[in-house]
């Protein structure tokens, strides 16, 4: 399964610094993460977000906050680990009317994997996939890391780096928005 632009939604998951400051290589999390977010933003690719308990654990992390508020987006607060246990969430998604879920955010292994089964194994008749952004997803070791990936592809998730669904987005060189596209890629590029 390709990203399509037409059908994706990006969901971001709990990037609050409580959180973040645990994470293995939390910086490159979250450096992908903001470059997914504008990607999808810069091509109209609805973006959904997420926080877990927010009066105890505080909001999403600044730089992150900023964009969603420029673009009208206002994170969920939650207290289940899976996103889709959010009434108010699952409200959201519906109403995108997107099929694709491409998940991002922290952790891997718990709430990224419990959001991704469920969507996996929903009965939801519009839904039609879920895509792991690899690359900006994380938990607090890379053991578990890896073995949250492990377990989402064997679920049936795709995984894929967040370059790679900006190039699926777009298709082609031809895309009217190719060159500011690219400029947002050698922007975000990884060293």
């Amino acid at each position: 399964m390709l990203a399509s632009r037409q059908d994706s939604v990006v969901v971001v998951v709990d990037m609050q610094p409580t959180f973040l400051a645990a994470i293995f290589e939390k910086d490159r999390v979250l450096k992908r993460c903001r470059f997914l977010v504008e990607m999808a933003f810069s091509l109209g690719v609805p973006v959904l977000a997420t926080e877990q308990n927010v009066a105890r654990m505080g909001g999403t992390e600044e730089s992150l906050a900023a964009l969603f508020a420029l673009h009208g987006v206002s994170p969920v607060d939650k207290m289940c680990f899976s996103c889709c246990g959010s009434a108010p969430f699952m409200s959201l998604l519906e109403e995108t009317g997107r099929k694709q879920v491409i998940l991002v955010g922290i952790e891997t292994h718990i709430c990224i994997n419990q959001t991704a089964h469920d969507l996996l194994e929903s009965e939801m008749d519009f839904f039609h996939g879920v895509l792991i952004g690899a690359d900006t997803t994380s938990s607090r070791s890379l053991e578990m890391h890896k073995v949250g990936l492990k377990r989402l592809r064997d679920a049936g998730a795709v995984i894929a780096h967040t370059e790679s669904i900006a190039y699926e987005w777009l298709q082609s060189a031809d895309d009217p928005q190719f060159r500011d596209a690219l400029k947002l890629v050698k922007g975000y590029s990884e060293s």
